[in-house]
């Protein structure tokens, strides 16, 4: 294993976990669209900012989630609308 130089100052964790047995996901809350719109209103304004889908964080009933990191902040029911703020966020 070696050292490498992080290549983001920030990361976007997107849930876009999907369930296919009727239990509440992300995906089901339209995380998926909201990562593409997210990915590009970051890239347009801070190249140091990574947006990522994940699996599943464990907030399906709170879904869309998304994570700040490192910060750690957390976020639930995220819409399209919040794409400003969370864009605030990512870059301060």
């Amino acid at each position: 294993m070696i050292t490498v130089e992080p290549l983001y100052q920030k990361l976007v964790l997107v849930c876009t976990n999907a369930r296919d047995d009727g239990r509440e996901c992300c995906a089901g809350k339209g995380s998926v669209e909201l990562h593409a719109r997210l990915k590009e209103a970051l890239r347009a304004v801070s190249p140091g900012v990574r947006v990522v889908k994940t699996g599943c964080l464990n907030g399906c009933s709170a879904g869309a989630t998304v994570v700040v990191m490192p910060e750690n902040r957390w976020f639930g029911n995220v819409t399209e609308e919040d794409i400003p703020e969370i864009v605030r966020i990512a870059t301060v």
